[in-house]
């Protein structure tokens, strides 16, 4: 026998204990309320209750654990549980990222365990058997599928309508059609809370021409609950929310005469299905896969899928309604680039970056996670860039320049990267670098002469023509630029009273000293390296490699302002 422990015990979870000790398998409640706790142990009485989940993963009395907790939780608890040698079982979502998702299906391979995610539709008996007439053909060609998952119930703060609600019509629609979307749309309304959405509605196109559309709410007056699929021979329509009659054939369509379509209307069929429940049939699979040594039909894999589907759709909700490619595979564009943009095909971009209007980004160029590229910008040839830079308008990032984490570029500021350039003489061979380090400002309309580096967090005045290194923290003013001051990291103007001051904005302190200005009470001076992109399908592990093969440093020789 399995011995079960089900992992958080709210509003899903009270149903998988109640399943788990209805089939004999429930070893252990976990749950970290105590009073919740105690409830439970009075109404299931020879069941172990425990309050850490640590002490669960070393029972060795326990084979598998059945996770229920916040979504937000189950990446680190289910991986977890597959290095403790327990089988998974894992409320939908998988995780909250598809890398992560990708991670957890290896490891239960690698480890011999069952991993399986609450896809609950699919063990539905109408969606089974609605799975079984499309592959009939009794339907004819499948036009298009549309679901309806509304209600006026649980409002939830900690994930979207789309996390809470969408997953159950994309796992039902990827397992009757057996395909994957080539592309996404999704629209949706912030009503009860600004940031987060009551209401969604998703377009997803498959390749096969079939159309899936999904409109999810809680804020409808009724609950609906509704699938239909219409082919070009018959229709379904599986509702839920009846007792009676869940899964009906609509013999219904458009016939062709005189080369006319005519509506077709004949009868209805009622679908006799077993009375079932879905969730004890899925409970009851998990144990059986554990038993016979088989494959999960919502295995790891099915998870990654619809995970990838659904961060789809969440990119394009943030992108107001954008078209999202998969390309019919697992694997979306995991960032931004505006249809009039080019983006070299040897380029990297890490996720979350977006890339805007008129922009290029050329062949081995490499941009981190969660940049902004503003419209009209050109990233040249290997130029290497960090995690959330923002490049505004009209910037040429030329090869030879490394841009840090957290850099700012201003409009129409200006790098060069040749001293002396003449048109009719190439110069690519005399290239000079130019770094700018981690946090620096340069602002609107200056200018950075190539060969020189701006320091950490550095702050660069609109207008200036900076032609000297520039220390760290310094903030330079006027052609050519001379120190004028020093900034704090959160930029704000730092004033020294027997050489130490602090930010009447964040509160740092710092210290003066001949080479510069020094943190207090932090290593914000040691030398930064430009960060590895984490979470991307892409490797930019070699940021740190200075391509033209010159050794950066940073001699703080710039000048000072004679009026400071």
């Amino acid at each position: 026998m399995t011995n079960i422990s089900v992992i958080g015990t709210g509003y899903w979870g009270k149903n998988l204990v109640r399943n788990f000790n209805e089939l004999g398998v429930l070893h252990t409640i976990c749950d970290s309320n105590p009073s919740t706790l105690s409830s439970f142990q009075k109404q299931y009485p020879k069941v172990e209750v425990q309050c850490s989940f640590q002490k669960v993963l070393q029972n060795p009395d326990i084979d598998a654990v059945v996770i229920a907790t916040p979504a937000e939780t189950h990446f680190k608890m289910a991986k977890m549980a597959l290095l403790a040698n327990k089988h998974v079982f894992v409320e939908k979502p998988l995780a909250l990222f598809v890398n992560e998702a990708e991670e957890l299906h290896q490891l239960a391979l690698t480890q011999g365990l069952k991993l399986m995610i609450g896809h609950i539709l699919l063990y539905h008996p109408a969606i089974i058997k609605l799975k079984e007439i499309v592959n009939s053909g009794e339907l004819g060609k499948i036009n298009y599928i549309y679901s309806n998952r509304l209600n006026l119930g649980k409002i939830r703060s900690e994930e979207n309508i789309l996390w809470s609600f969408a997953p159950h019509d994309i796992s039902a629609m990827l397992f009757l059609l057996d395909e994957m979307p080539s592309q996404v749309i999704a629209q949706g309304g912030n009503y009860l809370n600004q940031d987060i959405t009551d209401v969604t509605m998703t377009m997803l196109s498959f390749k096969s021409g079939v159309k899936g559309h999904i409109f999810v709410s809680w804020l409808h007056p009724d609950k609906e609950q509704k699938l239909i699929i219409v082919g070009d021979k018959k229709m379904a329509l599986f509702d839920d929310t009846l007792t009676e009659g869940k899964l009906q054939i609509h013999d219904k369509g458009v016939d062709w005469i005189n080369r006319q379509p005519v509506p077709r209307k004949n009868g209805i069929t009622l679908v006799p299905l077993d009375n079932s429940e879905p969730l004890k049939a899925e409970c009851e699979h998990f144990l059986s896969c554990i038993a016979t040594d088989t494959t999960p039909k919502t295995d790891g894999d099915n998870g990654v899928k619809v995970l990838t589907v659904l961060n789809a759709c969440q990119d394009s909700l943030k992108l107001h309604g954008t078209a999202v490619d998969l390309n019919g595979n697992n694997h979306s564009k995991p960032f931004f680039v505006h249809e009039t943009a080019i983006v070299d095909k040897t380029s990297l971009i890490g996720n979350g970056t977006k890339i805007w209007q008129f922009s290029h980004v050329m062949p081995s160029a490499k941009v981190g996670n969660n940049c902004n590229i503003g419209q009209n910008v050109v990233i040249s040839p290997n130029v290497i860039i960090g995690n959330n830079v923002k490049i505004q308008n009209n910037v040429s990032v030329y090869s030879g320049v490394t841009l840090e984490d957290d850099v700012f570029c201003g409009p129409s500021m200006v790098f060069t990267n040749v001293i002396n350039p003449r048109s009719h003489i190439s110069r690519k061979h005399e290239f000079q670098n130019t770094l700018v380090r981690k946090g620096a400002t340069i602002g609107a309309n200056s200018t950075i002469v190539c060969g020189n580096t701006i320091g950490t967090y550095a702050f660069i005045g609109a207008g200036a023509v900076v032609t000297k290194n520039v220390p760290n923290h310094a903030l330079v003013l006027g052609n050519p630029a001379k120190i004028s001051g020093w900034v704090c990291e959160c930029s704000n103007q730092l004033y020294f009273h027997n050489d130490v001051a602090t930010c009447s904005s964040c509160g740092k302190q710092y210290k003066m000293h001949e080479e510069g200005i020094k943190c207090i009470e932090c290593n914000c001076n040691s030398k930064s390296e430009i960060h590895n992109v984490s979470k991307t399908h892409i490797d930019i592990d070699k940021r740190s490699h200075n391509t033209y093969g010159k050794e950066l440093t940073l001699p703080q020789e710039a000048d000072y302002c004679t009026t400071h």
